[in-house]
């Protein structure tokens, strides 16, 4: 059975100690405990301890990662855009830097294993997707692939 990961990437306005920040972390747990309840995240994987990537530094803010794998495409975005998330997702020029330039702030790809996951395989499908776009390889939501490499549509 393919499983679905998505390697996200953003900068916090704010030092991650300012309230404004532990107000971001707070809902990010709450959105955390959604997902857990929903019984289609698999596996998150701590950002504790891992190198910053350098898409990740640049700016003035304060990098954020999340690495999860989810059970299908589909559960995945319907996890996105619904309930806690979606409410973030509303509110996150609270919390996030507004980037200039186009930036990606996620990606996602297919894998058959959990334990081909890692975060070494998140920056490295980051990277391909920004010098190549949206491939079976890795994509987003708006162009995504089914676990065949097929272009599907998500909803």
């Amino acid at each position: 059975m393919a499983l679905v990961s998505i390697y996200t990437v953003g900068r916090l306005n704010h030092p991650y100690d300012h309230p404004a920040s532990r107000e971001f972390f707070d809902v990010g747990n709450e959105v955390f405990r959604q997902a857990m309840k929903s019984g289609q995240l698999i596996e998150a994987f701590s950002p504790e301890g891992i190198p910053i990537p350098e898409e990740a530094k640049k700016g003035e803010g304060f990098p954020v990662l999340t690495l999860t794998v989810w059970k299908s495409l589909q559960s995945l975005y319907r996890f996105t855009y619904s309930g806690k998330h979606r409410e973030a997702l509303r509110d996150r020029s609270k919390w996030m830097e507004p980037y200039q330039e186009k930036h990606l702030s996620y990606v996602l790809w297919w894998t058959e294993k959990l334990q081909d996951i890692s975060w070494e395989e998140a920056f490295k499908r980051y990277n391909y997707y920004s010098k190549n776009g949206t491939t079976p390889f890795a994509f987003d939501f708006k162009h995504p692939f089914d676990e065949k490499g097929e272009k599907c549509l998500v909803k």
